[in-house]
C-alpha cells in the first residue's frame, strides 16, 4: 500500500501514555507458546503470520461478544492488548479476536485471556479466529491518546485516500480534540459519524479558487482531520441507531457540526458493518459518547424585509409513485423518481409542506418538480392553502418544460404577490450557449407586489449536476474542485448574464434575482462567470455559507444573485440550515426497514437535502 507523507506544518499525530497495564496478581501460569500481539501484527497491512496458528495472552479492552448481555456492541468477537508494549512504534500492540455468534466463552473488558487460533485477515483487519478462549486472570489497559491530523496517509483498495494508522489497530485509544460531526449520511445503514478535527469540513472550491494542485492538498488534509465514529454492530440497519439521540438534552437529535470530545474505544480498520460501505479506519466506543449541541436547530426563519422570496429544491418531489414503470416525464416514458409508495408520497408532501408553510415566503422557485403539466404544483399549493394560516398560494402555470423528468416552476401568494406578465425560458434555441439537454431550461417571470405595484422579475435554475460525466461534451472532470460538467455550467451561467441584461419578460425593470440550485459552489467559474457579468452574489460577504453537504464536506450549490439595482433593496439573505445537517434516516422515505416513527410531518427538518435560501426585500420600484 503506498504511503503519502504530508507536510508536518500541517498534520500530526500525538500518540501519549504507554497503554501500560496495572494488572491483578490473581492470574493462573501463562501457556509458555504465547507469542507478543505485535509479531502477529508487524509492521505493513497484512500480518506476517496470515494463516498460521498462534497463541497469545493479553488484557480484553473492547467487549464486542455476540450472544451477551450487551447487545449494543456485536461484532462476533473481543479486542485484546499485549500487556507490555513492545519497543516498535510501527507495530500495534493489539488485535481483535473473532469467536463467532455463540462464543463458548464470556469475556468482559479488564479480563486477562489466553487465546489460541488462526491468524486471518478480515476486510483488511488483522484478526485472530479463536479456536480457544481461557480467562486468566484481569488487568486494565489506559487508551493511548491520539490527535488529529495524521502524519501519514494511504489508499485503501477503492484507490480513496485515508489515514494510515495501521500502527495503532485494535488498540484502544482515546481522542481527547474536540471532533466535529462531518456526515451522517450513514448513520442509519452503517451506524457511523464522520468526524474531523479542527471544525466543520468545507468544500474546496468553496473558498478557494480552483486549482488541481490546492485540491489534491486540500483532499489529503481533509484525509488527514477525519475519524469514522462506528457503533460498534456489524449488522447493517440496526433497530436501533446508536448515536441518533447521544446528547444530553431530552430532545436532542444529532445534527453535523454538533462535536464530541475524549472519544473512546478500540481502531478498526474495515468497511461499514464488515463488508459494506467505505472502507477506513474507524471508532469502535467502549465508552458512552456523548454529543454538544453546538449547531441546534434553527427554527422559523426570520428575515429582514416586507418581501420575501425563497429558493428551495424538493428533492425529486413527483405527484407519481415510483412504481419502477417508466411512466413519468412529459412523454410519459421517463423513470419516476422520489417517494416509492403512496404513504412515503404522504410524508414527503407533508414534510414539504411543513418546510414552505415555516418559510413563510411570498415567492418560492421550487427545483426538482416532476415535469408534469402541473400535477405537482396543484398538490403542493392544495396542501400549502389546506394548513396555511393567512396564506393563499397559486402557482405560475407553465406545463410542462421541455423533455427532462424534472422541472423547475413558482408558486406564490396570491394576498400579496401577482404576477405582471407571461413566463419566460432560456434554453439552447434562446442561446446556444445553454445546453438544455443537460441544464433544466431558466424559468422567468415577473411579479408585483400588490401594496406598492413594485415589481421584480426573479429567474429560478437548476444547472447540471457534477456527478454525472460530461466526457462526450469535451467537458471532462479536471480534478481542480469543480466536478464533472463545469464548461457546461459555466456556459449557462454566462449566457444566463446576458439574456437577464436583455430584459427577458419585457418587464422594463432591470430588478432581477437569479435563485436556484446552480450546482456550483461559490468560487467556482459558473458564480464568477455572473459577477464577471456585473450581478451579485448575496451569500459572498458570509462565512463559508452552505447548503448542500457531500462526501462529508459542505459548501453552498444554492444561491441567490441580483443585478446592481435590485441589491439595494436586498434587506437580507439567509441560508435555513433545516436539511444538509439533518440525517437522511428522518426523511420521508421507509427504506432498509427504518423505524416510521423517526418521521415527524410538523418537523421541517430533512424535508429535502438541499437547505432554501430566503431572501428579504424592501422594493422601491
Amino acid at each position: 500500500m503506498k504511503i503519502f507523507a504530508v507536510a508536518l506544518s500541517l498534520l500530526f499525530v500525538s500518540a501519549c501514555g504507554d497503554g501500560g497495564v496495572s494488572a491483578a496478581d490473581t492470574s493462573a501460569p501463562v501457556s509458555t507458546d504465547a507469542i507478543p500481539i505485535s509479531a502477529i501484527q508487524g509492521s505493513g497491512r497484512v500480518s506476517p503470520l496470515d494463516g498460521q496458528v498462534v497463541s497469545i495472552a493479553a488484557i480484553v479492552t473492547g467487549d464486542f461478544q455476540d450472544s451477551d448481555d450487551d447487545e449494543t456492541r456485536n461484532l462476533g468477537g473481543f479486542y485484546v492488548q499485549q500487556e507490555s508494549p513492545d519497543a516498535d512504534a510501527a507495530t500495534s500492540d493489539a488485535v481483535f479476536v473473532f469467536d463467532g455468534d455463540h462464543p463458548t466463552t464470556d469475556v468482559a473488558t479488564g479480563d486477562r485471556v489466553e487465546v489460541t487460533g488462526t491468524v486471518t485477515e478480515f476486510f483488511g483487519e488483522t484478526q485472530i479466529q479463536a479456536t480457544a478462549v481461557r480467562v486468566n486472570g484481569s488487568g486494565t489497559i489506559s487508551p493511548t491518546d491520539m490527535n488529529l491530523p495524521a502524519a501519514l496517509l494511504t489508499r485503501n483498495s477503492d484507490s480513496d485516500l485515508i489515514s494510515d494508522l495501521e500502527a495503532y489497530e485494535g488498540m484502544l485509544m482515546r481522542f481527547p480534540q474536540k471532533l466535529t460531526v462531518t456526515s451522517l449520511r450513514f448513520l442509519e445503514r452503517y451506524g457511523e459519524v464522520r468526524l474531523s478535527e479542527g471544525g466543520r469540513l468545507f468544500q474546496y472550491t468553496n473558498s478557494n479558487a480552483p486549482s488541481t494542485d490546492g485540491y489534491a492538498a486540500h483532499k489529503e488534509t481533509v484525509a488527514s482531520r477525519t475519524i469514522t465514529l462506528d457503533d460498534g454492530q456489524r449488522s447493517s440497519n440496526p433497530a436501533r441507531i446508536r448515536h441518533l439521540n447521544a446528547g444530553i438534552a431530552a430532545d436532542y437529535s444529532l445534527r453535523a457540526g454538533d462535536s464530541v470530545s475524549g472519544v473512546v474505544g478500540n481502531l478498526r480498520f474495515s468497511r461499514g458493518s464488515g463488508s459494506s460501505g467505505d472502507e477506513t479506519w474507524r471508532i469502535m466506543p467502549t465508552e458512552e459518547v456523548i454529543f454538544a449541541d453546538d449547531n441546534p436547530r434553527p427554527g422559523p426563519p426570520s428575515v429582514d424585509g416586507a418581501i420575501r422570496v425563497a429558493s428551495f429544491n424538493v428533492l425529486n418531489f413527483f405527484s407519481k409513485v415510483d412504481s419502477g414503470s417508466a411512466i413519468c416525464g412529459p412523454r410519459a416514458d421517463a423513470n419516476c423518481r422520489g417517494a416509492d409508495s403512496e404513504l412515503e408520497l404522504s410524508r414527503q408532501l407533508e414534510k414539504t409542506v411543513t418546510a414552505i408553510t415555516q418559510m413563510d415566503a411570498d415567492i418560492v422557485g421550487l427545483m426538482e418538480l416532476e415535469n408534469d403539466t402541473s400535477d405537482s404544483l396543484t398538490k403542493i399549493v392544495h396542501a400549502i392553502n389546506n394548513r396555511s394560516d393567512g396564506r393563499n398560494y397559486t402557482y405560475v402555470d407553465t406545463g410542462t418544460i421541455h423533455t427532462d423528468a424534472i422541472k423547475t416552476g413558482f408558486i406564490f401568494d396570491t394576498a400579496t404577490i401577482k404576477t405582471s406578465g407571461p413566463f419566460a425560458l432560456l434554453d439552447a434555441g434562446v442561446d446556444p450557449r445553454f445546453d438544455d439537454s443537460r441544464n433544466r431550461p431558466a424559468l422567468a417571470q415577473t411579479f408585483a407586489e400588490i401594496e406598492t405595484g413594485a415589481t421584480l422579475t426573479i429567474v429560478v435554475n437548476h444547472l447540471k449536476s457534477k456527478g454525472s460525466s460530461c466526457d462526450s461534451s469535451g467537458d471532462p472532470n479536471l480534478d481542480d474542485g469543480q466536478g464533472n460538467c463545469n464548461v457546461m455550467r459555466t456556459k449557462a451561467a454566462t449566457a444566463l448574464a446576458d439574456w437577464v441584461k436583455n430584459d427577458p419578460t419585457g418587464s422594463g425593470d432591470p430588478d432581477v434575482l437569479i435563485i436556484g440550485d446552480l450546482n456550483a459552489y461559490i468560487m467556482e467559474d459558473p458564480l464568477t462567470a455572473l459577477q464577471d457579468a456585473g450581478l451579485i452574489a448575496l451569500l459572498e460577504g458570509s462565512s463559508n455559507p452552505y447548503s448542500f453537504l457531500y462526501d462529508a464536506q459542505s459548501g453552498a450549490l444554492d444561491h441567490a444573485v441580483a443585478t446592481s439595482s435590485l441589491a439595494g433593496q436586498v434587506r437580507e439573505t439567509i441560508e435555513w440550515h433545516i436539511n444538509a445537517d439533518e440525517p437522511p434516516l428522518l426523511d420521508y422515505n421507509l427504506e432498509y426497514g427504518r423505524d416510521a416513527s423517526l418521521f415527524d410531518a410538523d418537523s421541517p427538518y430533512r424535508a429535502s437535502d438541499h437547505d432554501p435560501i430566503i431572501v428579504g426585500l424592501e422594493l422601491t420600484n
